[in-house]
Formats: structure tokens, sequence, C-alpha cells
């Protein structure tokens, strides 16, 4: 069973396997949404990994229409069990935006990630002070009680970075423009840096900058975004995913093509990155700036 990971990954996990069974077997969208008297709407949000109910019956007939052997069969019943568990995140209902939801599914149950943000300080490495100023940027009119439970959101997430490194690894690259917008003013911007100073030294977290003087244009033209990698599975092994955010909306990238491009991304960012210790001298020098 894949631990914290809501429904999101068994659920494209069943999805694709099941899309890959009906084409392997050639049966059409139209014979499978016969079968199980569902609309073609409905069995594209399945094959997709969106949230559907689902019901037994459903699977084990379709199973059967594409003549999946006892093993796939079983595998896939369990899957189905596993998208009915919930993640920690449901019970703050609205304070997670729809997008979000998906990314916090996958997130959870991510094994290894590798971020790079340009302007904006990752949330797995925001102090409060730090991400109440970003969300009061972005939601000026916002409640404080709503601030606050997004708030609390944010320090559940952070409970994995004190992993083992061999369940979990996050590589981070930043921006020096990132580290140097006083987000909330200068008090905050350097309890910020500060802390990612200290949280640096994590055997489960490294962090680079990218410094302006990067001759490279690579990484100001692929922008900020995350690869997510994750666990073998006894069965199914979900594929990379990268997940691009917006001001209204997110894209979550898994096509192979796109991953690969994406990695390509990545190798150019490390290549042109302080290492680690180099980077913690800058940090605290810009901190130093803020007094």
């Amino acid at each position: 069973m894949i631990e914290g990971s809501g429904s999101t990954v068994p659920r494209r996990m069943l999805g694709r396997q099941l899309r890959q069974l009906r084409e392997a077997a050639g049966v059409t969208v139209t014979q499978a949404c016969k079968t199980i008297e569902v609309s073609a709407q409905t069995m594209w949000r399945l094959e997709g990994g969106q949230g559907v109910k689902l019901k037994d019956i459903y699977i084990k007939a379709l199973c059967e229409l594409y003549r999946a052997n006892d093993d796939d069969t079983a595998a896939l019943m369990g899957l189905v069990q596993e998208t009915k568990r919930t993640g920690w995140w449901h019970a703050y209902g609205d304070a997670v935006p729809n997008y979000f939801d998906l990314y916090l599914g996958l997130e959870e149950s991510a094994r290894k990630l590798t971020l790079f943000h340009l302007a904006l300080l990752p949330g797995l490495l925001q102090t409060p002070a730090y991400r109440r100023a970003v969300i009061w940027g972005a939601y000026p009119g916002m409640p404080t009680v709503d601030v606050e439970r997004r708030i609390e959101i944010a320090a559940k997430r952070q409970k994995r970075l004190r992993e083992p490194r061999d369940r979990f690894s996050m590589n981070v690259f930043v921006g020096e423009a990132a580290l140097r917008y006083p987000i909330g003013g200068p008090s905050v911007a350097a309890e910020q840096l500060r802390h990612i100073v200290e949280i640096s030294r994590s055997a489960t977290l490294t962090v680079r900058a990218v410094p302006l003087s990067a001759e490279t244009a690579l990484p100001l033209i692929a922008g900020s975004f995350t690869l997510m990698e994750f666990p073998a599975h006894p069965q199914f092994t979900e594929p990379p995913v990268v997940y691009v955010e917006g001001y209204t909306g997110a894209l979550y990238l898994d096509k192979p093509s796109e991953i690969d491009q994406y990695k390509s991304a990545c190798k150019a960012i490390r290549s042109a990155a302080l290492d680690e210790q180099a980077t913690r001298e800058l940090v605290l020098d810009i901190a130093k700036e803020y007094g």
C-alpha cells in the first residue's frame, strides 16, 4: 500500500492500467462504457485518474471485458481499495484549491522531488511568517482564520523533510532573485534566509542557488517547476510528473517527452548553480544585508 498517498496515485495507476488493457484488447471506449453503463466522459475521467466513484463490480467487469489475467485483476482490485483512502489534507476542505489537492497527493507519495524556483521560495522551505506574507500578497482580503489554516497545511507538508533519506529526498534550486526579494519585509526575509541555511544541513535536503551571474538562459526559459519521482510499486510504478503552478491553476505534465525535456533542464540548472556551501554563504550574506 502507498502510505499517505490519499487516492491520487492509486487512481492514476488504476486509470493508466485500465486504458492500457483496453487498448491492448482492442476494445473501444464505447464498448467499455456500454459494459458498465457509464458515459464517455466518466470513462475518460476513470482512465485519466480523475475523481470518479469506483465500484468493485465495475472494475471486475472491465477486467473480464479486457481479458486481464488473474494477477492483473487482483492488482487492480487492490488499487481500487487504495483509492478509497483519503489524505490528511482533505480535512482542510476549501483551504485546499482543487488543482492543489492533486498536487498534495502526488507530493505526499513522491520518493524524490527536484524543485526550481525563480522568484518565490518553495512552500516546503517557507517559514510561517514568509508564507503568511505570500498568502496575503496573493489574496489580500483572505480572513486571518483561513490564512492560518493554510499555514497549518504548510507545516504538515514540511514534516516530510524529517523522513529518512531512503524514503524521501528533495533537491532545491533557487534563483538568486528569490533569495533577494524581501517578502514580508526585511525582518521576515532575514529570518527566512537563516531558516534556509539551517534546514539545508538536513540529510534529506540539498539547496543550491543559481546566481544572477549565471550566463545560461535555460533556467529562465524553463521557469519554476517541480519534478516528482515515485517509489516502485509491486505491480505498477507511477511515472514521473512535472508540476508547473500558475496564478489561476496548474499544469501536470507526464508525457515521456515532457519529462525528458525537464530532466535536461535540471542538468543545465545543476551546472549553473553554486555548490551547497557557496549557496549557504550567499544566503547568509543576503541575510546580513537585511540586518
